[in-house]
């Protein structure tokens, strides 16, 4: 039988890496899930692991892990939930314990309702009758998309007149970086503000690669866009973000910065490269993405239960 409910602790992370792959493995046919991105997610600044996380074994096997994260402030909290198909009930007492403490969190922060959100593969290993029952719904729906790259297909494009790319190599740069963040994506779903302490905290600054984010600027505008990349995945490159200001939109700026990203990674010899999203994207984004070359390579629903 597994045991009972523990919080997880930063040294349980090679085991919570090795539940995603296994996890990964059912759900898209490969591993996908690194490290020090576990780790990273385990010294979240907005999750207190002896409350906020769980994890339960069946004997010295990893079968079902939960962890919570609150960057509102409010009502809305996150949790990550990954159980293996034969353990549904570990998985279910878990959800339990999450429903519980993103109820505590919310009340803690004053409000009223706890609106938590959860990200599940299209066809995930948890059996997601047991949370339509719980009053869960899926409220989104976000693709991750690849493109393969090679030097010779994405050199590095030309910059049209008027229009400058350069790499964020100072501290203005990164912060400027942050400020475009904040703009371009506040009317995003789910967009939740934070301060510069905080963002820095989300893309791990310490531990990025800084000449893999661009800012674009033009001769009326100034900055107006920017694209900020990781190499540090071992199946793919990742563009973790790219936003071009409302103003600055229809001008090729975002289609610009995506080829600077493609024609990085290539010569770096990267043969693949990814991102996410929102499939219900206002700005044109998936459109964007269709036409330089990305396609679906599997998808994410949002659910969504509201606790009271």
């Amino acid at each position: 039988m597994p045991s009972l409910l523990r919080p997880a602790e930063l040294s349980d992370a090679p085991a919570v890496t090795e539940l995603l792959n296994e996890i990964d493995r059912i759900e898209i046919g490969r591993p996908e899930t690194d490290l020090h991105t576990v780790e990273a997610d385990l010294k979240g600044p907005d999750t207190d692991l002896a409350r906020d996380s769980w994890l339960t074994f069946e004997w010295d096997r990893l079968v079902a892990y939960g962890l919570l994260w609150d960057e509102s402030g409010g009502e809305r909290v996150d949790v990550d939930h990954y159980v293996l198909p034969e353990h549904q009930q570990a998985g279910l007492r878990i959800l339990e314990a999450m429903e519980a403490r993103a109820l505590e969190k919310a009340r803690g922060n004053g409000a009223e309702r706890a609106v938590v959100h959860l990200h599940l593969n299209v066809a995930p290993t948890l059996d997601t009758d047991l949370i339509r029952a719980r009053g869960w719904q899926v409220v989104r729906r976000y693709h991750v998309l690849r493109k393969d790259v090679d030097s010779a297909r994405d050199p590095a494009p030309g910059v049209p007149a008027g229009v400058r790319v350069r790499p964020c190599t100072t501290e203005a740069d990164r912060v400027r970086v942050y400020e475009l963040y904040q703009a371009t994506f506040a009317e995003h779903f789910d967009f939740q503000p934070r301060d510069h302490g905080q963002w820095q905290s989300d893309v791990d600054a310490e531990g990025l690669d800084w000449s893999l984010v661009w800012i674009v600027a033009t001769d009326d505008l100034g900055d107006a866009g920017f694209l900020l990349a990781r190499d540090d995945r071992e199946a793919m490159g990742w563009i973790r973000s790219i936003g071009v200001l409302r103003e600055a939109r229809g001008r090729g700026l975002g289609g610009l910065l995506l080829r600077h990203a493609f024609a990085a990674f290539a010569a770096r010899g990267r043969e693949t490269v990814g991102l996410g999203v929102d499939t219900s994207n206002a700005t044109g984004a998936p459109e964007l993405y269709a036409r330089h070359g990305m396609g679906v390579h599997y998808a994410v629903d949002t659910w969504e239960a509201v606790l009271r």
